[in-house]
């Protein structure tokens, strides 16, 4: 019994092991730069306080600042726009669509927030399903939602927009059949099939850990 005991104590110890050093990978993971030499981070108020030179010092390229939430602004959204820009990084501004929220509305608070760049980065929407909003409405109204938000920022921007559509909300709504936009894919680790899916730009993880950030952040890359 003692030596079963101790089988299964070194064999619980080996599997911790070896999932700390699967967590330490993952935390410092990022895509190669020969296959992707432009890489980034997409980056909210829910990062807090960013040392942006050190984001540049660890290969960000770019950078993708949330603007606003359903018809909210976030609250870091001029100092990362800012702090981006001082540290010589490409931007651009992300929106969170809200299924609770008029369409109209969410757009003019974009619009409100973000400054009209001609050297910045297309505007993205990120559209999947938010825990504060419970509603489901049908898929005919959806649709119409989200071509009149996409049709004000493009209008307010000057450049057709990047779309993020997680797979459960294309399954709900089927944006793509109505909406053909240059797609940005989330996948951990695994890049995304083009021919099934063609993508501009991939959020490669969304654990990777870097110093100057308090908390993960969204690694993504670019497809040339």
């Amino acid at each position: 019994m003692k030596r079963q005991l101790a089988l299964l104590s070194a064999t619980v110890l080996a599997l911790c092991g070896l999932a700390g050093a699967a967590w330490g990978y993952a935390r410092g993971w990022h895509p190669e730069t020969e296959q992707f030499p432009i890489q980034g981070v997409s980056v909210s108020a829910a990062q807090g306080a960013i040392h942006w030179p050190t984001l540049k010092a660890e290969g960000a390229d770019i950078a993708y600042v949330q603007a606003t939430a359903g018809a909210q602004r976030d609250p870091m959204f001029e100092t990362n726009w800012a702090e981006s820009r001082s540290a010589e990084l490409r931007r651009g501004a992300w929106h969170g669509y809200n299924l609770c929220r008029d369409a109209a509305e969410q757009a003019t608070a974009f619009i409100a927030t973000v400054p009209r760049e001609a050297k910045a980065l297309p505007p993205a929407i990120v559209l999947q399903f938010e825990e504060n909003c419970a509603m489901r409405p049908s898929q005919a109204h959806v649709q119409k939602q989200v071509a009149t938000l996409v049709g004000m920022i493009e209008a307010h921007s000057g450049k057709h927009a990047i779309l993020r559509v997680e797979d459960d909300f294309e399954d709900a709504y089927a944006i793509g059949a109505v909406i053909q936009r240059t797609q940005w894919r989330a996948r951990n680790f695994i890049a995304p099939d083009q021919e099934d899916s063609p993508w501009v730009m991939w959020r490669a993880s969304d654990f990777r850990r870097i110093d100057g950030v308090e908390g993960p952040v969204e690694w993504n890359v670019v497809r040339e």
